[in-house]
């Protein structure tokens, strides 16, 4: 993976000690296995506006954690120093360490457009390419990523990562169709299908059912369970019970007295919900406030 990622010129590693042992979820094997996250005194910032604060964590390989709390807290933000793209923002920074299978993300040697065909991201909307067919939705992140190949490894790559995303059968006898001539449901396991194609570690999820009705919600929800077995998934929500569904971990983030969004507590779903440690939590998963 190391490999992978790295390339010359880039942008210089984020100030800060050596990254200390992350409290993790799982057991010391799992940090060793393919997609393990692990976070160690993380905050970032807009300018002089901190938004993020102190967050240090593991994000278990295989298994789904989702990030939820109140509207302001730093969930989204957060979630997109995982694959560089707060750095996209003007004016934005990075303090901290985020290592993936033990690579520090922020080092100087780490190609960030590499990074990101490795750490995939779905967004809250689906954003299928406009003027790009179906076909051409799935492989436009292989063909930026490793250049030009024979049809046939395309036509397996396409029916491969649309069957990943349950999206196959619907489609296969329409791949020319433009992609926005879906339903937003299938829309967004078409992106889903797109993140998969480049055959990534991690998938990040930032609301990928707000904007969904209830039935292709559940297909979301669906996949998400069956992906777990292959990619190490970390999804925001701001939906409760969505987060009780899906998700091995929970983390709950909080906003403090200065704005900033903190991590309050992280582990067992089952545990977060119905036997949280920290009082905060427990008022929040039981929607005294939030």
């Amino acid at each position: 993976m190391t490999s992978d990622l790295t390339s010359q010129g880039r942008v210089e590693p984020a100030p800060g000690s050596a990254p200390a042992a992350a409290a993790s979820p799982g057991s010391t094997a799992d940090a060793a296995a393919a997609g393990s996250i692990s976070i160690d005194g993380l905050s970032c910032s807009y300018g002089s506006f901190r938004a993020v604060r102190d967050v240090s964590t593991l994000f278990a390989p295989h298994a789904v954690t989702a990030i939820i709390g109140p509207s302001g807290c730093g969930k989204s933000t957060f979630l997109r120093t995982l694959n560089r793209m707060h750095e996209l923002t003007p004016g934005a920074t990075v303090a901290g360490h985020v290592l993936l299978d033990g690579v520090d993300i922020y080092s100087s040697d780490v190609d960030p457009v590499q990074l990101r065909r490795i750490v995939g991201m779905v967004f809250q909307r689906p954003n299928p390419f406009p003027t790009m067919s179906i076909y051409d939705n799935v492989i436009a992140g292989l063909r930026l990523a490793s250049g030009k190949r024979d049809k046939s490894e395309y036509d397996a790559i396409v029916e491969q990562s649309l069957r990943r995303a349950a999206l196959w059968d619907e489609v296969k006898d329409k791949l020319q169709q433009n992609g926005t001539s879906l339903s937003g449901g299938q829309q967004q396991r078409l992106c889903i299908a797109r993140a998969l194609a480049v055959d990534p570690e991690v998938i990040l999820m930032d609301e990928p059912a707000s904007a969904l009705d209830p039935i292709a919600t559940l297909h979301v929800e669906e996949l998400i369970a069956e992906l777990r077995a292959n990619y190490t998934i970390v999804i925001v929500t701001h939906n409760m019970q969505q987060a009780a569904r899906v998700s091995d971990y929970t983390a709950f983030f909080n906003m403090g007295d200065d704005r900033a969004g903190y991590m309050v507590e992280m582990g067992p779903t089952d545990d977060v919900f119905n036997r949280p440690v920290n009082s905060v939590t427990a008022d929040y998963v039981s929607g005294r406030f939030g």
